[in-house]
Parts: structure tokens; C-alpha cells; sequence
């Protein structure tokens, strides 16, 4: 009971959080403006889009089908894809305490795949997720400060890119540290997954593909975002996509509101100003990826309604048997928006 309670709490914090960032960005906008670009918005365009996203979610089954393979799990492509696509139908259009990286792990379970092994899966395709848009920011930074004006800004998004780099090093590093500092099983837990990652992205035999999927599904987002963007009106260039729609989707990765929403209204806004775009094109660029990422978790929805296994689910079960885990506060303390 007092479980439940204490979800129910953190879910009302993060939908008011939601609400509240998405009113204040609105306080300052022209709204018939924003009505028109979003009405308006040209529709190959946003077909386009649409087809990226959808595209990525193929992108993004062949980097987790990496991983799960370097761990001794052999996942049938189709399966794979399956899962994941009910994994956004539970981020993006029923968010819960429960969250889609749960179910991910409970029909992996389901499918006769170890607690460990699952865990471990999707934690690790999460922060690989991580590290590669750590690596476009690191590489576009020297652009970002060769087109921004703004020093507050650069040093911000500097200041976030050397903290992606700084974690990401100490994280695969914690195994050189003296045996005494972590041997706690807190942060063994954390030396045994930093080794893991290491492993995947230095010695094992995909760490070329894991590592070009990363980069390329995070490229796919700037790539429709550019899309909504010339959709709306907007002059952005491929180049300014590139550099500032990472830093974008690493806001929205951070787990304080519902599926990103409101967080990413506010990152975009603010990164895409920099480059010049209006608060009202910005917003309704951020609008329409929301809307896009609603519109896949739908189809998600569709393949989970004819799931087999929705019969047997209970979201209670699903969490209980996650927190019963013995590595799930890693993957809880990894576990971000729907968005890769």
C-alpha cells in the first residue's frame, strides 16, 4: 500500500512537472502563431518524420539484439522488435510506475530469459544509448562554439558534455579503483556493469556496430527533427540539427517528467533558439516529435493487445519481479524517457 502511495506521488510530482514547464513555456508565445505552425506543418514532411522515428525503432532493436547476443541470449530479430515496440506503448502513452524498460525485462522473463541477463540487456542498450550522444556532443561542440554567440549557452552545453564524458570514464573505469573503495555492494553492483559496457565497447566482436547504431539512431532524431522543422517553416540547418538536438535529447533522458514531455518543449526551445528559430517553431518542432513518438507507442499498443503474454501481465507482478532483481536499482537509475 505504502508502495503504491509513494508511485502514485512520484507520478502526480512528474505530470505537474509536465504541466508547469509546458505553461510557463507558453506564457511567452504568440499561441495563434503556434495554432498555424502546427496546423499548418507540411504533411510529407511530417510523414517523413513519422517514417524516421519508425525507422529507428529498427535501428534500435538491432543495437539491443547486439547486446542481448554478446551476453549468451539468442533473441529472434522479430521478438526483439516485438518487445520493444510494447516497451514505447508503455513509456509514451500509458505512463506509469511501471515503465517500459520493466516490461522489456517481464516478457524477456516470460520468454525464458534469466532475471540477470535481462537486467543486464537493457541497461546496458540504455547506456550505450548514452554514450553515443555523449560522442556527437563531444564531436560538435567545436561547431556549437564556431555558430553560437551566446558564451552562457556554450558553457552550458559544454559544461553537460564534460559531465557526460566525466561519468561515462568513471563508470567504465571503477574497476582500476583500490578493492576497498568498492567493495560495497552498492557500487559493486555499478564496477560489475561498468566492466560490461567496457567489455561491449572495447573487446567484444560488435563493438563496431554498437557503437555506429548509437550514433546513427541519435542522428535518425536530429535528421526528423530537421525534417519537422523545414516542415514548420523553420530555416534550421542540417548542420545546427546536429550539434543541438543532442544536447536535446539528453535533457529530455533526464527522468523528472512524464515521457520527456514539457522537458523537451523547454530544451528544444532554448537549443533551437541559438540557432536562430523562433520559440513558437521551436515548440511546435518539439510538439510534433511528441506527437510522432505518441503515434509509434500506438502502434506498440496494437502489437500488445494481440501479445500472447497480456493476458498473464500485471503491472504489480511486473515491477515486484524487477525489484526483485538483483541488479534492478542499476537499471532504475538508468531507466530515462522513451526516447533513445
Amino acid at each position: 500500500m505504502q508502495s503504491r502511495f509513494k508511485q502514485a506521488t512520484l507520478f502526480s510530482v512528474k505530470l505537474l512537472l509536465s504541466i508547469a514547464v509546458l505553461v510557463y513555456i507558453a506564457r511567452g508565445l504568440d499561441l495563434g502563431r503556434l495554432r498555424t505552425h502546427l496546423l499548418s506543418v507540411d504533411p510529407l514532411l511530417f510523414v517523413l518524420a513519422l517514417a524516421l522515428i519508425f525507422f529507428q525503432t529498427f535501428v534500435l532493436n538491432g543495437r539491443w539484439e547486439l547486446i542481448m547476443r554478446a551476453l549468451g541470449v539468442s533473441l529472434d530479430w522479430l521478438a526483439g522488435w516485438r518487445i520493444l515496440m510494447i516497451s514505447l506503448w508503455f513509456n509514451q502513452v500509458l505512463p506509469s510506475s511501471v515503465g517500459g524498460d520493466a516490461v522489456r525485462m517481464w516478457l524477456l522473463r516470460q520468454r525464458g530469459v534469466q532475471w540477470p541477463e535481462a537486467v543486464k540487456g537493457v541497461a546496458a542498450d540504455r547506456f550505450t544509448a548514452l554514450i553515443g550522444l555523449v560522442v556527437l556532443m563531444v564531436a560538435g561542440l567545436p561547431f556549437l562554439m564556431s555558430r553560437v554567440s551566446d558564451q552562457a549557452a556554450i558553457l552550458a552545453i559544454g559544461g553537460l558534455t564534460l559531465a557526460g564524458v566525466a561519468g561515462t570514464l568513471v563508470l567504465l573505469t571503477l574497476d582500476r579503483l583500490p578493492k576497498r573503495l568498492i567493495a560495497p555492494p552498492a557500487i559493486a553492483s555499478f564496477v560489475r556493469f561498468g566492466t560490461l559496457v567496457r567489455f561491449l565497447l572495447v573487446q567484444s566482436e560488435c563493438r563496431g556496430l554498437l557503437l555506429g547504431s548509437a550514433l546513427l539512431i541519435h542522428l535518425v532524431t536530429a535528421a526528423a527533427c530537421y525534417a519537422l522543422a523545414r516542415g514548420v517553416g523553420a530555416q534550421l540547418s542540417v548542420l545546427d540539427a546536429s550539434i543541438l538536438i543532442p544536447p536535446v535529447v539528453l535533457l529530455t533522458a533526464v527522468p523528472i517528467s512524464i515521457s520527456g514531455w514539457g522537458v523537451r518543449e523547454g530544451a528544444m526551445v532554448a537549443c533551437l533558439g541559438l540557432a536562430g528559430v523562433p520559440s513558437e517553431e521551436a515548440l511546435s518542432v518539439s510538439l510534433l516529435l511528441g506527437a510522432i513518438s505518441v503515434i509509434v507507442g500506438l502502434a506498440g499498443g496494437v502489437i500488445w493487445l494481440a501479445s500472447p503474454e497480456r493476458g498473464s501481465y500485471s503491472a504489480d507482478k511486473a515491477a515486484k519481479a524487477a525489484e526483485e532483481s538483483p541488479s534492478y536499482g542499476l537499471t532504475k537509475a538508468e531507466e530515462v524517457s522513451s526516447h533513445p
